[in-house]
Parts: C-alpha cells; structure tokens; sequence
C-alpha cells in the first residue's frame, strides 16, 4: 500500500485524517442509511444542511450562498471536487439552454448544445476538461498571465472571439490554488467578464479553500460574490477523510431540474421543504457524509482547525526559504499555502533524473510539474 498518510508523503496533495473523522465515518458505516431524500433519513439531509452553513459561515462566504439567509443557495456534501465541477457545468448548461430557448424558439437542442462553449485556465485541474466530456459541451483553455492565474482580460478576449464565431459561452471555471503551482485566477476580475455576457462562474478551491478559515488567507477569495457555485474539499486538509466535497450553489434549482426525475416510489409528504439530494447530485444514493463534519467541527473547533492550516503553511515556508539558501536549488513559483514549487538548477532531465533518485529510494515520496516546459518538483 501507498501510506498517503507518512510523514515522508508528499505527493499529489495532502489527504486529511483524524480521529474524529475516523469514529464518524464507522458511525456513518454502522447507520447504514441511504440519503437520497428527506424522508430516506430526515438527520442525514437536516445535519448536512447545517453543517455547510457552518462551514460557509467560517469561510465567510456571502450569505446568499447558505441556506440559513432565508434565500435560495445552499450547501451540499459531493464526493469529490471534479463531481462539482460536472454538477455545475450540467446546470450551467440547463440554465443556458432555457435562455436560448427562450430568445430561439426556432432552434432545437441539439443546435444550441453544438454552440455551446465554456472556459478555464490553462493550468486548471484535468478535471475540468473531463467535465466538458462528460457534459458533451466545448471547453476552451484560455492562457494563464506570468504567474499562471487566469486574468479578466483574457477571459474577456476568448468570450468576445467565441461571439463572433456565432458560440454560446455559457460556463466558466475560476480556479483558485491551482493543482501545478498554487496559483490563484484573479476572480475579482473574471467574475464581472462572466456575470457581463451571462456566462455561469464555478470557482474551484478543492484544496486551498480548507485555508480561507484563516481570515489571512481570504484575499485570494475577493470576487465570490460574482460566483455561481462554489467547491472546497475539506477532505484534502481540514481533517475530514475522504470523500467530503463541499459545495455551495446560489441557485440550486438549475441543478435540481437539470437532475430531477421522479419516479412514484422517491415521492413523499415533505416534498419540497427540505431538500432532497439526490436531485443535488450525480448518484442516487449518498453516505451520511455530515456527520464527518460534525465530529470534526464539534470537537476540534475553528482555531485548532486554523492552526492545523497555518502550521503547515509554515512548513512550506521554511522549505522555501531552504531552497533560496542553497545555491544549487530555485523556486518554480511563488510559496503558496502548503505547496513549494522548487527545482535543482539547469535542465529538465537533471531534475527528472533527481526526482527518480529521490523516488527510487523508497523514503520519500513526491510527484513533478510542468509549466512552459519547465520541468520542477512540487
């Protein structure tokens, strides 16, 4: 087995663990119910409710996000970040089609969906592009600024290209922490290009969303309220283990018909009250993922939770500047949040070669990048 939880681990991304998350998920296993309606398990859909309106709450997100404002936003548990970044996309796509409808009664669906077309960093996470796959939908890779963040210029540029191509932009991806280097799209200046032409923002913060319960790290979240949806994973670095996605929607229901089939035998009383999941989400059924959260929350607290996030920060620092000490070795990119970006001085293959070495002996373990063809370790 690969110990994702060693010390000496220190590849793809960090994975949470911790006792409470632990005793909640055989909890969970133990329960054994299936949540995909209110009435399936009234706890399982109520404590998931409260529980993202906690977890919103402590990244301060805008209030029409959370489901407590009385609105229409609201939370829900998916199992991964590339789940919510599909979910998004389909009802960015229903939302659109509705509108194109309404301004073409002439056209068929199969004409408009062939028009649509949606847009993300060229350093967003492969999953991204995966979602356009799985949706049927064009997605374009718009070029990232010298410090690999996507700008609202360049956003600008491929929307007003795609226009007068005769496309529908219609989704857009805002990725803030990037899976390559940590970088952080400028989401002040993509939300409004987006919001301007109408097109649906999903900003992806599968691993450093867990820091913005640090208000120091907040900045990088300037713009959420010109977002759409939005997704962190608490399960890569705030002790939840897997699977725990968060994400929150400002208008569910785009999602919930988009997904809603519904058979005689899911039908009940409550309906429309509280929400049913399944019409949240790609599979029917769902764990009681809820009360991972709970345990975690309830019993470490926000400021142990924060000094988690900031100890670690302070690792990558104090490598950072280990490798600025030594003349042989240089940053990639910018020391953000957890991750150091760092290479040996000269070519490509010197660091290929030093990478297999370090892997090779078993100790340690770390994965490469590349950006503009540098090639680094991360």
């Amino acid at each position: 087995i690969t110990h994702w939880h060693s010390p000496k681990f220190h590849a793809y991304f960090p994975t949470a663990n911790s006792y409470p998350a632990i005793v909640a998920d055989m909890l969970s296993g133990a329960i054994a119910c299936i949540g995909f309606t209110w009435i399936a398990s009234p706890a399982c859909t109520e404590l998931e409710v409260v529980m993202l309106d906690w977890l919103g709450k402590m990244l301060d997100l805008p209030k029409e996000f959370l489901a407590c404002s009385g609105g229409k936003g609201g939370g829900v548990i998916q199992g991964t970040a590339s789940e919510s970044t599909l979910v998004a996309l389909l009802g960015a796509k229903a939302r659109k089609l509705q509108e194109v409808k309404a301004e073409h009664p002439e056209w068929d669906e199969h004409t408009i969906i062939g028009k649509l077309v949606g847009y993300s960093s060229a350093q967003a996470h492969s999953s991204v592009e995966r979602a356009g796959l799985l949706g049927g939908v064009k997605l374009r890779s718009v070029p990232a600024d010298e410090h690999n963040r996507l700008r609202g210029d360049a956003l600008e540029k491929a929307i007003q290209q795609d226009l007068a191509d005769g496309l529908i932009p219609f989704y857009a991806v805002v990725t803030l922490g990037t899976t390559n280097s940590c970088a952080f799209d400028r989401l002040d200046e993509c939300g409004p290009v987006a919001n301007k032409h109408n097109v649906w923002v999903h900003v992806d913060a599968a691993y450093a969303g867990s820091a913005f319960i640090c208000p120091e790290y907040r900045h990088h979240m300037k713009g959420m309220e010109t977002a759409d949806s939005f997704n962190f994973n608490p399960h890569k670095w705030m002790l939840v283990n897997f699977d725990c996605s968060a994400m929150w929607l400002k208008d569910p229901s785009w999602v919930v018909n988009a997904f809603n089939v519904d058979p005689l035998y899911l039908k009940h009383e409550m309906q429309g009250s509280a929400p049913d999941y399944r019409h949240w989400q790609i599979p029917l059924g769902r764990r009681f993922r809820a009360l991972k959260l709970w345990f975690v929350l309830r019993l470490y607290g926000v400021e142990n939770l924060q000094a988690h996030i900031r100890r670690h920060c302070g690792f990558a620092k104090q490598f950072g500047d280990l490798c600025v000490a030594d003349e042989r070795f240089e940053l990639a990119a910018e020391v953000n949040m957890g991750l150091v970006c760092f290479r040996l001085k000269g070519s490509n293959e010197r660091n290929e070669s030093l990478l297999k070495r370090i892997n090779g002996r078993g100790k340690i373990h770390m994965v490469p990048a590349k950006i503009r063809d540098v090639y680094f370790l991360r």
